[in-house]
Protein backbone atom coordinates (compact mmCIF):
# COMPACT_ATOMS: atom_id res chain seq x y z
CA UNK A 1 0.00 0.00 0.00
CA UNK A 2 1.28 3.21 -0.93
CA UNK A 3 1.01 7.14 0.85
CA UNK A 4 -0.66 9.27 -1.42
CA UNK A 5 -0.90 12.94 -0.12
CA UNK A 6 -2.92 15.21 -1.87
CA UNK A 7 -2.70 19.03 -1.62
CA UNK A 8 -6.19 20.38 -0.84
CA UNK A 9 -5.46 23.53 0.89
CA UNK A 10 -8.14 25.59 -1.79
CA UNK A 11 -11.26 23.43 -0.88
CA UNK A 12 -13.87 25.31 -0.52
CA UNK A 13 -12.89 28.58 -1.37
CA UNK A 14 -14.86 28.72 -4.89
CA UNK A 15 -13.35 28.69 -8.33
CA UNK A 16 -10.73 25.99 -9.26
CA UNK A 17 -11.82 24.67 -5.07
CA UNK A 18 -14.66 22.44 -6.95
CA UNK A 19 -11.61 20.75 -9.12
CA UNK A 20 -10.58 19.72 -5.49
CA UNK A 21 -13.71 19.00 -3.77
CA UNK A 22 -14.80 16.74 -6.63
CA UNK A 23 -11.78 15.13 -6.75
CA UNK A 24 -12.14 14.30 -3.14
CA UNK A 25 -15.20 12.99 -3.22
CA UNK A 26 -15.29 11.08 -6.38
CA UNK A 27 -11.47 9.56 -5.56
CA UNK A 28 -13.01 8.00 -1.92
CA UNK A 29 -15.74 6.57 -3.92
CA UNK A 30 -13.46 4.49 -5.64
CA UNK A 31 -11.85 3.08 -2.40
CA UNK A 32 -8.32 3.11 -3.71
CA UNK A 33 -6.01 0.62 -2.41
CA UNK A 34 -3.80 3.39 -0.64
CA UNK A 35 -3.16 5.28 2.12
CA UNK A 36 -4.82 8.65 1.44
CA UNK A 37 -3.79 11.86 3.47
CA UNK A 38 -5.59 15.02 2.50
CA UNK A 39 -3.49 18.62 3.20
CA UNK A 40 -5.93 21.18 4.26
CA UNK A 41 -7.12 24.47 5.96
CA UNK A 42 -7.93 24.63 9.60
CA UNK A 43 -11.75 25.71 8.74
CA UNK A 44 -12.32 22.29 5.86
CA UNK A 45 -10.77 19.66 8.38
CA UNK A 46 -14.42 18.26 9.28
CA UNK A 47 -16.33 19.28 5.71
CA UNK A 48 -13.45 16.91 4.16
CA UNK A 49 -13.98 14.22 6.62
CA UNK A 50 -17.16 14.20 6.49
CA UNK A 51 -16.52 14.27 2.56
CA UNK A 52 -14.21 11.11 2.75
CA UNK A 53 -14.31 9.41 6.36
CA UNK A 54 -11.56 6.73 4.80
CA UNK A 55 -8.95 9.66 4.54
CA UNK A 56 -6.72 10.97 6.56
CA UNK A 57 -7.02 14.62 6.75
CA UNK A 58 -4.31 16.92 8.09
CA UNK A 59 -4.19 20.81 8.90
CA UNK A 60 -1.71 22.44 7.05
CA UNK A 61 -1.07 26.52 7.89
CA UNK A 62 0.85 27.20 5.12
CA UNK A 63 -0.79 30.11 2.61
CA UNK A 64 -0.30 29.29 -1.06
CA UNK A 65 2.36 30.94 -2.89
CA UNK A 66 4.32 32.15 0.20
CA UNK A 67 7.29 32.18 1.57
CA UNK A 68 5.92 29.89 4.49
CA UNK A 69 4.57 27.21 1.60
CA UNK A 70 8.62 26.73 0.38
CA UNK A 71 9.76 26.31 3.74
CA UNK A 72 7.17 25.09 5.92
CA UNK A 73 5.34 22.97 3.86
CA UNK A 74 8.19 21.66 2.47
CA UNK A 75 9.43 20.34 5.49
CA UNK A 76 5.77 19.08 6.12
CA UNK A 77 6.28 17.23 3.40
CA UNK A 78 9.52 15.66 3.80
CA UNK A 79 7.97 14.45 7.37
CA UNK A 80 5.06 12.48 5.74
CA UNK A 81 7.50 10.87 3.91
CA UNK A 82 5.28 10.09 1.03
CA UNK A 83 5.42 7.68 -2.27
CA UNK A 84 3.65 10.29 -4.36
CA UNK A 85 2.27 14.13 -3.62
CA UNK A 86 -0.53 15.02 -6.04
CA UNK A 87 -0.90 19.33 -6.34
CA UNK A 88 -4.05 20.09 -8.10
CA UNK A 89 -2.61 23.39 -8.33
CA UNK A 90 1.05 24.63 -9.92
CA UNK A 91 1.36 26.42 -6.46
CA UNK A 92 3.95 23.78 -4.33
CA UNK A 93 7.29 24.22 -2.95
CA UNK A 94 9.37 24.31 -5.59
CA UNK A 95 12.43 22.36 -4.51
CA UNK A 96 10.68 19.32 -3.16
CA UNK A 97 12.53 16.51 -4.35
CA UNK A 98 9.39 13.14 -3.94
CA UNK A 99 7.24 12.24 -6.59
CA UNK A 100 5.19 14.12 -7.84
CA UNK A 101 1.79 14.76 -9.58
CA UNK A 102 1.01 18.46 -10.66
CA UNK A 103 -2.41 19.72 -12.29
CA UNK A 104 -1.79 22.69 -14.65
CA UNK A 105 -4.97 24.16 -15.07
CA UNK A 106 -4.34 27.12 -17.13
CA UNK A 107 -1.78 29.46 -18.19
CA UNK A 108 -3.96 32.75 -17.67
CA UNK A 109 -2.66 34.11 -15.12
CA UNK A 110 1.62 33.85 -16.75
CA UNK A 111 -0.22 35.81 -19.87
CA UNK A 112 -3.06 38.33 -18.41
CA UNK A 113 -2.40 41.49 -15.73
CA UNK A 114 -4.71 41.85 -12.54
CA UNK A 115 -5.35 45.46 -12.94
CA UNK A 116 -6.54 45.48 -9.37
CA UNK A 117 -2.70 45.18 -8.23
CA UNK A 118 -0.08 47.25 -8.16
CA UNK A 119 1.88 46.66 -11.64
CA UNK A 120 5.18 46.87 -10.52
CA UNK A 121 4.51 44.37 -7.74
CA UNK A 122 2.04 42.20 -10.02
CA UNK A 123 5.09 42.26 -12.70
CA UNK A 124 7.75 40.68 -10.21
CA UNK A 125 5.07 38.56 -8.90
CA UNK A 126 4.47 37.01 -12.70
CA UNK A 127 8.05 36.34 -13.93
CA UNK A 128 8.47 34.12 -10.56
CA UNK A 129 4.59 32.63 -11.75
CA UNK A 130 6.45 31.97 -14.95
CA UNK A 131 9.44 30.45 -13.77
CA UNK A 132 7.11 27.95 -11.27
CA UNK A 133 5.45 26.67 -14.37
CA UNK A 134 8.02 25.27 -16.19
CA UNK A 135 9.76 24.26 -13.17
CA UNK A 136 7.03 22.46 -11.80
CA UNK A 137 5.91 21.43 -14.93
CA UNK A 138 9.81 19.58 -15.84
CA UNK A 139 9.95 18.15 -12.22
CA UNK A 140 6.62 16.43 -11.93
CA UNK A 141 6.99 12.98 -12.63
CA UNK A 142 3.58 13.11 -14.37
CA UNK A 143 1.34 16.10 -15.36
CA UNK A 144 -2.35 16.44 -15.36
CA UNK A 145 -4.66 18.88 -18.19
CA UNK A 146 -8.23 19.86 -17.83
CA UNK A 147 -8.36 20.01 -21.64
CA UNK A 148 -6.39 19.17 -24.92
CA UNK A 149 -5.97 22.49 -25.27
CA UNK A 150 -4.31 23.10 -21.99
CA UNK A 151 -2.22 20.24 -22.66
CA UNK A 152 -0.73 21.33 -25.79
CA UNK A 153 -0.60 25.21 -24.36
CA UNK A 154 1.40 23.44 -20.98
CA UNK A 155 3.99 21.54 -23.48
CA UNK A 156 4.90 24.46 -25.99
CA UNK A 157 5.37 26.42 -23.01
CA UNK A 158 7.61 24.32 -20.91
CA UNK A 159 9.25 22.58 -23.19
CA UNK A 160 7.49 19.36 -21.66
CA UNK A 161 6.71 16.39 -24.21
CA UNK A 162 2.83 15.83 -24.80
CA UNK A 163 3.02 12.27 -23.18
CA UNK A 164 3.93 13.58 -20.23
CA UNK A 165 0.16 14.98 -19.42
CA UNK A 166 -2.87 13.68 -19.11
CA UNK A 167 -6.20 15.49 -20.04
CA UNK A 168 -8.77 14.52 -17.48
CA UNK A 169 -11.53 16.80 -17.88
CA UNK A 170 -14.30 18.30 -15.63
CA UNK A 171 -18.17 18.18 -15.08
CA UNK A 172 -21.05 20.22 -14.18
CA UNK A 173 -23.35 19.30 -11.48
CA UNK A 174 -27.74 19.89 -11.45
CA UNK A 175 -27.90 22.45 -9.25
CA UNK A 176 -30.61 20.96 -6.45
CA UNK A 177 -32.11 23.95 -4.58
CA UNK A 178 -34.82 25.14 -5.72
CA UNK A 179 -34.93 28.35 -7.87
CA UNK A 180 -34.90 31.81 -6.78
CA UNK A 181 -35.59 34.59 -8.79
CA UNK A 182 -33.37 37.79 -8.91
CA UNK A 183 -34.94 41.15 -7.89
CA UNK A 184 -34.45 43.50 -10.97
CA UNK A 185 -34.53 40.42 -13.56
CA UNK A 186 -37.95 39.01 -13.22
CA UNK A 187 -39.77 39.39 -16.28
CA UNK A 188 -36.91 40.27 -18.27
CA UNK A 189 -34.98 39.54 -21.34
CA UNK A 190 -31.54 39.06 -20.65
CA UNK A 191 -28.32 38.44 -21.05
CA UNK A 192 -26.02 36.55 -18.21
CA UNK A 193 -22.33 36.18 -17.38
CA UNK A 194 -21.61 34.66 -14.08
CA UNK A 195 -17.52 34.66 -12.61
CA UNK A 196 -14.71 37.65 -12.26
CA UNK A 197 -14.22 40.71 -14.43
CA UNK A 198 -10.21 40.41 -14.84
CA UNK A 199 -9.43 41.62 -18.19
CA UNK A 200 -8.86 37.69 -19.99
CA UNK A 201 -13.22 37.27 -18.88
CA UNK A 202 -13.26 39.92 -21.67
CA UNK A 203 -16.34 41.87 -20.15
CA UNK A 204 -15.57 45.17 -21.70
CA UNK A 205 -16.36 44.16 -25.14
CA UNK A 206 -19.28 42.10 -24.08
CA UNK A 207 -20.84 45.59 -22.25
CA UNK A 208 -19.89 46.78 -26.29
CA UNK A 209 -21.60 44.14 -27.81
CA UNK A 210 -24.10 44.78 -25.51
CA UNK A 211 -24.78 48.38 -26.21
CA UNK A 212 -25.08 47.33 -30.14
CA UNK A 213 -27.85 44.92 -29.24
CA UNK A 214 -29.90 47.39 -27.30
CA UNK A 215 -30.05 49.80 -30.90
CA UNK A 216 -32.53 47.48 -31.62
CA UNK A 217 -33.55 45.70 -29.05
CA UNK A 218 -34.11 48.51 -26.00
CA UNK A 219 -35.89 46.34 -23.50
CA UNK A 220 -32.62 43.87 -23.48
CA UNK A 221 -30.66 43.21 -19.97
CA UNK A 222 -27.24 42.17 -19.37
CA UNK A 223 -27.23 40.63 -15.91
CA UNK A 224 -23.51 40.10 -14.45
CA UNK A 225 -23.44 37.67 -11.75
CA UNK A 226 -20.04 37.63 -9.05
CA UNK A 227 -18.78 38.66 -5.97
CA UNK A 228 -18.34 42.40 -6.03
CA UNK A 229 -14.92 43.17 -5.94
CA UNK A 230 -12.86 46.59 -7.00
CA UNK A 231 -12.68 45.43 -10.38
CA UNK A 232 -16.86 45.26 -10.63
CA UNK A 233 -16.85 48.35 -8.92
CA UNK A 234 -14.59 49.95 -11.93
CA UNK A 235 -16.78 48.54 -14.48
CA UNK A 236 -20.16 49.67 -12.75
CA UNK A 237 -18.62 53.04 -12.84
CA UNK A 238 -18.11 53.64 -16.53
CA UNK A 239 -21.41 51.80 -17.26
CA UNK A 240 -23.12 54.78 -15.09
CA UNK A 241 -20.73 57.51 -16.48
CA UNK A 242 -20.94 56.15 -20.33
CA UNK A 243 -24.78 56.11 -19.69
CA UNK A 244 -25.70 52.34 -20.76
CA UNK A 245 -28.62 51.24 -19.33
CA UNK A 246 -30.38 48.04 -17.95
CA UNK A 247 -27.27 46.13 -16.38
CA UNK A 248 -27.83 44.39 -13.26
CA UNK A 249 -24.69 43.71 -11.30
CA UNK A 250 -26.26 40.79 -8.92
CA UNK A 251 -23.10 40.48 -6.82
CA UNK A 252 -22.86 37.38 -5.07
CA UNK A 253 -25.96 35.07 -5.64
CA UNK A 254 -27.79 31.79 -4.24
CA UNK A 255 -27.41 28.50 -5.90
CA UNK A 256 -31.11 28.83 -6.16
CA UNK A 257 -31.16 32.13 -7.82
CA UNK A 258 -28.01 31.01 -10.18
CA UNK A 259 -30.05 28.11 -11.02
CA UNK A 260 -32.91 30.38 -12.22
CA UNK A 261 -30.77 32.96 -14.05
CA UNK A 262 -29.39 29.88 -16.33
CA UNK A 263 -33.08 28.75 -16.64
CA UNK A 264 -34.34 31.82 -17.50
CA UNK A 265 -31.53 33.63 -19.05
CA UNK A 266 -32.05 34.26 -22.95
CA UNK A 267 -28.31 33.80 -23.94
CA UNK A 268 -25.92 32.42 -21.45
CA UNK A 269 -22.46 35.21 -22.74
CA UNK A 270 -19.29 33.31 -22.63
CA UNK A 271 -16.64 36.14 -24.21
CA UNK A 272 -13.61 35.19 -22.95
CA UNK A 273 -10.11 35.40 -24.11
CA UNK A 274 -8.45 32.46 -22.36
CA UNK A 275 -9.76 29.44 -20.38
CA UNK A 276 -7.90 25.87 -19.22
CA UNK A 277 -12.01 24.25 -19.43
CA UNK A 278 -14.70 26.69 -18.91
CA UNK A 279 -16.91 25.19 -16.46
CA UNK A 280 -19.91 27.80 -15.73
CA UNK A 281 -20.47 27.95 -19.20
CA UNK A 282 -21.01 24.12 -19.27
CA UNK A 283 -22.94 24.32 -16.25
CA UNK A 284 -25.25 26.77 -18.00
CA UNK A 285 -25.73 23.84 -20.91
CA UNK A 286 -26.69 21.51 -17.62
CA UNK A 287 -29.40 23.50 -17.02
CA UNK A 288 -30.91 24.80 -20.36
CA UNK A 289 -29.13 27.69 -21.07
CA UNK A 290 -28.64 28.47 -24.80
CA UNK A 291 -24.60 29.21 -24.95
CA UNK A 292 -23.47 31.92 -27.32
CA UNK A 293 -19.61 31.32 -27.21
CA UNK A 294 -15.86 32.56 -27.47
CA UNK A 295 -14.16 30.59 -30.48
CA UNK A 296 -10.91 31.09 -28.07
CA UNK A 297 -8.90 28.73 -26.22
CA UNK A 298 -10.48 25.39 -25.37
CA UNK A 299 -14.01 26.77 -25.82
CA UNK A 300 -14.97 24.71 -29.09
CA UNK A 301 -12.73 21.91 -27.74
CA UNK A 302 -15.31 21.58 -24.69
CA UNK A 303 -18.98 22.73 -25.91
CA UNK A 304 -18.87 21.38 -29.75
CA UNK A 305 -22.01 22.01 -30.94
CA UNK A 306 -23.70 23.05 -28.48
CA UNK A 307 -22.45 26.68 -28.43
CA UNK A 308 -22.88 29.68 -31.44
CA UNK A 309 -19.55 30.80 -31.80
CA UNK A 310 -17.94 34.22 -32.49
CA UNK A 311 -14.69 36.11 -32.40
CA UNK A 312 -13.98 37.48 -29.13
CA UNK A 313 -11.95 40.45 -30.36
CA UNK A 314 -14.95 41.62 -32.77
CA UNK A 315 -17.51 43.14 -30.68
CA UNK A 316 -19.56 43.49 -33.92
CA UNK A 317 -18.73 39.87 -34.43
CA UNK A 318 -19.79 39.33 -30.71
CA UNK A 319 -23.15 41.34 -31.24
CA UNK A 320 -24.23 39.74 -34.82
CA UNK A 321 -24.26 36.12 -33.25
CA UNK A 322 -25.83 36.78 -29.65
CA UNK A 323 -28.49 38.32 -31.48
CA UNK A 324 -28.77 35.26 -33.88
CA UNK A 325 -29.54 33.48 -30.61
CA UNK A 326 -31.99 35.95 -29.35
CA UNK A 327 -34.00 36.30 -32.79
CA UNK A 328 -33.78 32.36 -33.97
CA UNK A 329 -36.16 30.34 -31.93
CA UNK A 330 -35.27 27.55 -34.09
CA UNK A 331 -31.35 28.08 -33.15
CA UNK A 332 -32.28 28.57 -29.42
CA UNK A 333 -34.16 25.32 -29.04
CA UNK A 334 -31.41 23.39 -30.87
CA UNK A 335 -29.00 25.30 -28.92
CA UNK A 336 -30.45 24.22 -25.61
CA UNK A 337 -31.11 20.44 -26.80
CA UNK A 338 -27.54 20.15 -27.99
CA UNK A 339 -26.55 21.59 -24.70
CA UNK A 340 -27.95 18.67 -22.66
CA UNK A 341 -26.57 16.38 -24.81
CA UNK A 342 -22.74 17.96 -24.74
CA UNK A 343 -22.94 18.37 -20.42
CA UNK A 344 -23.91 14.81 -19.92
CA UNK A 345 -20.92 13.91 -21.76
CA UNK A 346 -18.68 15.03 -19.02
CA UNK A 347 -18.43 12.74 -15.47
CA UNK A 348 -16.44 13.85 -12.73
CA UNK A 349 -16.03 10.13 -11.29
CA UNK A 350 -14.81 9.66 -14.91
CA UNK A 351 -12.06 12.55 -13.83
CA UNK A 352 -11.67 10.79 -10.27
CA UNK A 353 -11.00 7.15 -12.18
CA UNK A 354 -8.35 8.75 -14.74
CA UNK A 355 -6.69 10.64 -11.89
CA UNK A 356 -6.52 7.64 -9.86
CA UNK A 357 -4.73 5.57 -12.85
CA UNK A 358 -2.01 8.58 -13.20
CA UNK A 359 -1.35 8.19 -9.93
CA UNK A 360 -1.06 4.08 -10.67
CA UNK A 361 1.59 5.55 -13.30
CA UNK A 362 3.45 7.74 -11.39
CA UNK A 363 4.10 5.27 -8.54
CA UNK A 364 5.89 3.14 -11.37
CA UNK A 365 8.79 5.63 -12.20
Amino acid sequence: MSKIVIDVRESGTGGAARYVDKLVENLHTLKPEHSIILLARAERLKALHEMAPSFTVVETPFKEFSFNEQIGLLRQLNGLEADLVHFPMVQQPVFYRGRVVTTMQDLTTARFRNPSKNAVVFWLKQQVYKWVNVRVARKSTELITISKFVQQDVADYTGVSPEKLTVTYEAADTIPDAPESVPGLEGKTFLMYLGRPTPHKNLERLIQAFELLQKDRPELYLALAGKKDVLYERIEQGIIERGIKNVVFTGKISEGQLKWMYENCAVYAFPSLSEGFGLPALEALQHGAPLASTNATCSPEIYGVAAHYFNPLDVTDMAAKIGEVLDDPVLRNDLVQKGYKQAAKYSWRRMAEQTLAVYESALKH
